[in-house]
């Protein structure tokens, strides 16, 4: 991106499965896009087959995979998760509500962000059990 407000792709990142960036700075705050587990190579954090074919998800593994590429999207315009003041999380069964809390804990305490978790129906694949979207302040020095 060449200066000022706007949206921009992460290049290391998984391709947005549709036409919109991955973070999109606008008046002093960063706009994360919804992110999952999803790799560059659009294989997936806490997915594993087995030789029959049984899939095992890892509400813990994507989790900390998630906050992780938020991490590092924001770190392209000079912010960190340091800098949130809000996330929406979706889960696809709330089940997985007692790991993902678990992990958030370990990267947030009471002074991070707020933080609001729905249930959803499904997400963009069969194999994503998290997706979190998020607003962070750009701090001052970021992206100019």
């Amino acid at each position: 991106m060449n200066g000022g407000d706007g949206g921009r792709v992460v290049a290391g990142k998984a391709v947005p499965r549709g036409a919109f960036p991955h973070v999109k700075v606008a008046g002093g705050f960063v706009f994360v896009s919804g992110t999952s587990s999803r790799r560059a190579d659009n294989t997936f954090a806490g997915v594993s087959v087995d030789e029959f074919g049984t899939t095992d998800l890892d509400i813990r593994v994507q989790t900390r995979a998630v906050i992780e590429n938020i991490g590092d999207l924001l770190r392209s315009v000079g912010a960190g998760l340091t800098d949130l003041v809000q996330v929406t999380t979706y889960l696809v069964n709330m089940n997985d509500f007692g790991g993902y809390n678990e992990v958030w804990a370990a990267f947030f305490d009471a002074t991070g962000p707020t933080r609001t978790t729905v249930a959803v129906h499904q997400l963009p694949h069969p194999y994503l059990l998290i997706e979190m979207q998020a607003v962070a302040l750009l701090p001052e020095g970021g992206q100019s």
